[in-house]
This record gives structure tokens, C-alpha cells and sequence, in this order.
């Protein structure tokens, strides 16, 4: 298994962080390392997240786990679970009006050992992530 995490504490309550990690076609906004996500963001639904890293390919993931300011899952890869990414994003009050905020993707599968060498490192995205969405939610108060 390949893991990627990051953290960031948000100076805003749990459904404040929501209403915009939730719109999705707004990331460009706030976070260069976003093209664009088409798509619509409901429990069973596909997206397509077209990224920096591979500039104008986009990965489609489906959205496995929807729970309104708490957070969100979303699950992409391969047929048969040769290779799969699991993104989890992430909510908890941390009291004083304060968030703790969560993105975690992990890829595994029978195919990760050959696939996982050219994978880059999405370390420096979830970072930038998690900054952009600080700050928009927090300039937005």
C-alpha cells in the first residue's frame, strides 16, 4: 500500500470547510494544481478530477462515501482491484469554532509494485490542497 496524508487546522466550524471543499467545480478557484472536475458531486456518482500532475487527463473516481460536513470518499483504479486509489477527505470539530481537515489517498492492488514507480509524489499537492482550502475558507469569514 502507498499512502498519502495531509493535515490542516481551519480556523472556520466543520460546515463552513464543507460548503467549499463540496463544490467541487470551484478547486480551480483556489487550488492551482486543479484543472477542472466535471461532474456532480452525489453519494453513487462518477466524477473526472483533471489535475497538474498530468495535464489534461482526467482521472475518473467515483463517489463511494457522502456525509455532509464530516467528509467524503472517493474511490478510482482498475477492473478486479488491479490498482485502486481510495481519497478520503476528512471534517472533525476540533471546538473553539476550529476544524481539523483530513485528505488521505491510498493505492493498492496486485498491479501497485509495477504501477506504484511512476506514480509521482502527490505529497506536494495534498500540501497545496489543504493550504488553498485554509485559505479560502478562512478569507471567506
Amino acid at each position: 500500500m502507498k499512502i498519502t496524508e495531509v493535515e490542516e487546522r481551519i480556523n472556520a466550524a466543520p460546515d463552513d470547510v464543507w460548503a467549499v471543499l463540496a463544490d467541487v467545480g470551484s478547486y480551480p478557484d483556489w487550488d492551482s494544481g486543479v484543472e477542472k472536475v466535471e461532474g456532480r458531486l452525489e453519494q453513487g456518482e462518477k466524477l473526472k478530477v483533471f489535475s497538474e500532475i498530468d495535464p489534461g487527463r482526467g482521472y475518473p473516481v467515483k463517489v463511494t462515501e457522502l456525509a455532509p460536513g464530516r467528509g467524503m470518499t472517493w474511490r478510482g483504479g482498475m477492473p478486479l482491484g488491479l490498482f485502486t486509489g481510495v481519497r478520503t477527505y476528512r471534517l472533525a470539530s476540533e471546538g473553539n469554532g476550529a476544524t481539523r481537515f483530513t485528505m488521505r489517498e491510498e493505492f493498492s492492488g496486485l498491479l501497485l509494485p509495477l504501477i506504484g514507480r511512476s506514480l509521482p509524489d502527490f505529497q506536494p499537492s495534498f500540501d497545496q490542497f489543504a493550504r488553498g482550502l485554509k485559505a479560502r475558507v478562512e478569507n471567506a469569514r
